[in-house]
């Protein structure tokens, strides 16, 4: 483990800041309840300050002069929030889009794909939050005042009555940031004018000149870099909730090299600010990893950003991108980090198939090189593409239901004619969730346009059209499937036990799951389908069924992609915390599952499918599943401490390795024990600072809510 006493003097401030921003938490849960996401940097608004503007007969706002009118004005009167113990400024109250009574504009309905939505339980994404990532490298380049500039240059270009009043509305959301940015800088001179502590007060003063300068001017040094990106998250995490970082390393190391040439700051100061930037929001950051061109971006700015990591140890999101040429000491850390603190960061994502699977959409390898992960389960080109990734999810174990239902009516039932059945269904929900995104993408620019995203992208300020509507370089639409383990242990229980083995007829194996096994002898006969060939077995049936499932869903989310290739549809497994919702609408399932009860989780095995080696088989099973288009199926991998404590960093670092190497693509991991985590699920107050890895997103355990506090202990006790 890297020595940590050379960035001892600013341990104090750190502390500090942790500890305010544990009772910024717990004044979250007390005023405002539980919150089952990412635990945002956000804290409790003051009252009566600001309302939302409607305008529209519903009661919400939608289009571009509603959400530009609701963000400016919101802008003018959001509340400072300047530490004397912070290097850096600012804080974000709002949720902008969650406080919208309704997410879609009436006016543009979608009528015509509800009775399918229901039907195969889709989450359809349609008027959802952004979910692509913006370049803040061309933020850094250009500041505030640059990208005024840049309005200004193709304001000259695109004259049309509306490309003239997108630009208006843009440079009007610029200044209003700018203006918040100001109001900061007037209370820092006041808290430094009335601060008695002299080390406080220089940081003040430093805060406020800091911020004068990146007002209008690109950021300079390493303190006003990280302001500046604390600025655009703030702002854009209020507008909708974006929350998509970059490569971080590569971005500030230009920023702390020159410092460090300069000698204006130590390695203690850089730890220092970064810690602090890492404390205000859990954005989404990669590390390591190779650059376009394939040489490791791995540099002593890397290791800072993970020591800043310790200094915090909360809610983060960092990734360290693992490939053929990563510094092995930056992995080693990583994974150090990972075993003393169990705090679910760092993740690893794997470059090997994440590069090959990308360019299989016709992409070069450069381009895949840059496709970085920026959020839960989801890689994105920051700056280039509009993706909706994470939003759209077919639940697969509901098309199973749908096609086992009608099979019913079957004289001739088999496990073929009930495969071809589930396939042709879930063809059609495919075809439904890819709908439902073609609508979004023609109307999202009247119902929630991207103001703040526009403004780091590659296009839509250059074409004077938002991202939605033809404004991104590349259009990479994610559809993901979940429940995949439970359709594949239900065909091969159905395989097993009534066609080979004739334990079961399809009569009744009706009333078992009518019952839901519930009825006589059902618990026996639950036992046997639980304990058939399960998915994450060596050559069993279940495996066999999970490629055909995989293979069928990959087929069919590619074959959406439009004729001439601009609109690309590109698969993914995984579940998010849905696996709860998914599995209240799906009855009993021929695997032994109970009605009403989570679906399996993304790309993993149903528990209990190995006994021995449990960790090196999930990391076969996942990694063979990939559906193999650049898109994520991330291993969601639950560790005792008994199997992870530090003489296992080697062998932990093994199976990441094997795993990438394997055809990996992303590996999320929480290290805990079964009786921390029932404890703090009896009684979540007395565990404040317990944080767990949700799915891809960390969260403090006491924010969520019994049901996900309950998603992870029963992964945990599964282990």
């Amino acid at each position: 483990m890297r020595l940590m006493e050379a960035h001892a003097n600013y341990d104090g401030e750190l502390i500090r800041l942790k500890a305010k921003k544990l009772r910024q938490t717990r004044e979250k849960i007390e005023k405002e309840g539980i919150l089952d996401e990412d635990d945002y940097g956000r804290i409790v608004p003051q009252e009566g300050v600001w309302r939302i503007i409607p305008n529209h007969a519903d009661g919400s706002f939608y289009g571009f002069d509603a959400w530009a009118e609701n963000f400016c004005s919101l802008m003018d009167v959001h509340q400072v929030y300047v530490d004397p113990d912070d290097a850096l400024a600012g804080r974000w109250c709002y949720f902008m889009s969650k406080m919208r009574p309704n997410k879609w504009n009436p006016d543009y309905p979608y009528d015509h794909l509800r009775e399918r939505i229901e039907r195969y339980d889709i989450i359809h994404g349609i008027g959802d939050d952004a979910h692509f990532a913006p370049d803040y490298e061309m933020g850094l380049r250009l500041g505030w005042g640059g990208l005024l500039d840049k309005i200004a240059r193709y304001r000259a270009d695109n004259d049309t009555p509306e490309q003239q009043h997108f630009y208006d509305l843009h440079e009007r959301a610029i200044r209003s940031i700018q203006g918040w940015i100001c109001r900061h800088i007037d209370e820092a001179r006041r808290l430094a004018a009335e601060e008695r502590d002299e080390r406080r007060r220089q940081n003040l003063l430093e805060m406020a000149r800091t911020n004068e300068n990146i007002v209008e001017g690109a950021p300079q040094t390493l303190r006003e870099a990280c302001q500046w990106i604390v600025w655009f998250h703030l702002a854009s995490r209020t507008y909708n909730r974006d929350g998509a970082g970059g490569q971080i390393d590569a971005l500030l190391r230009p920023f702390y090299e020159r410092d460090i040439a300069a000698g204006r700051i130590t390695d203690a100061e850089a730890v220092y600010y970064l810690a602090c930037l890492l404390i205000n929001d859990p954005v989404y950051w990669q590390l390591g990893g190779p650059d376009a061109d394939g040489k490791d971006q791995t540099s002593a700015i890397s290791f800072l950003i993970l020591d800043a990591a310790c200094k915090v140890d909360s809610s983060l999101n960092i990734t360290i991108r693992v490939h053929d040429g990563l510094d092995p000491e930056l992995l080693r850390y990583g994974v150090e980090c990972l075993v003393k603190y169990r705090n679910g960061w760092p993740r690893f994502s794997g470059d090997k198939a994440l590069v090959a699977g990308f360019m299989r959409n016709g992409f070069d390898e450069q381009l895949a090189r840059r496709r970085i992960a920026v959020g839960c389960n989801w890689m994105s080109l920051p700056g280039l593409e509009y993706t909706m990734n994470d939003l759209v999810k077919v639940n697969l174990a509901k098309v199973f239901e749908v096609a086992y239902g009608e099979s019913k009516g079957d004289a001739m039932r088999t496990t073929e004619r009930l495969w071809r059945s589930f396939a042709s269904h879930l063809r059609e929900a495919v075809r439904t969730a890819a709908e439902g995104i073609r609508h979004h993408l023609k109307y999202q620019k009247f119902n929630e346009p991207e103001l703040l995203l526009n403004l780091l992208s590659h296009g839509p300020i250059e074409k004077g059209h938002d991202v939605s509507d033809g404004g991104a370089e590349y259009y990479n639409l994610a559809i993901d499937g979940a429940g995949l383990a439970v359709v594949a242990d239900s065909f091969a229980a159905l395989e097993q036990r009534i066609e080979r083995e004739g334990r079961l007829t399809w009569q009744e194996m009706d009333r078992l799951l009518d019952s839901d096994f519930q009825c006589e002898e059902g618990r026996k006969y639950r036992t046997l389908l639980g304990r058939s060939q399960r998915y994450g077995q060596a050559d069993s049936l279940g495996r066999k069924w999970a490629f055909a499932v995989r293979d069928e869903f990959t087929a069919a989310v590619r074959g959406e992609t439009s004729a001439d290739g601009r609109y690309k549809f590109i698969p993914g497994f995984f579940s998010w915390a849905n696996t709860v919702g998914f599995g209240l609408h799906v009855g009993a399932t021929p695997n032994g599952r109970r009605a009403g009860t989570p679906i399996s989780h993304g790309a993993n095995p149903c528990a209990g499918f190995a006994v021995d080696d449990a960790s090196l088989s999930l990391a076969t099973a996942v990694a063979e599943i990939q559906p193999g288009y650049g898109n994520t199926a991330p291993m969601q991998w639950e560790l005792d401490p008994s199997l992870a404590g530090a003489e296992c960093i080697a062998l932990i670092e093994g199976i990441i390795k094997a795993h990438f190497e394997m055809g990996g693509t992303l590996i999320n991991v929480n290290i805990m024990d079964r009786e921390t985590i029932l404890a703090a699920h009896a009684d979540p107050s007395k565990y404040p600072d317990l944080v767990v890895r949700v799915t891809g997103f960390t969260a403090y355990f006491a924010m969520l809510s019994p049901e996900f506090r309950q998603l992870v202990v029963d992964r945990v006790l599964e282990n």
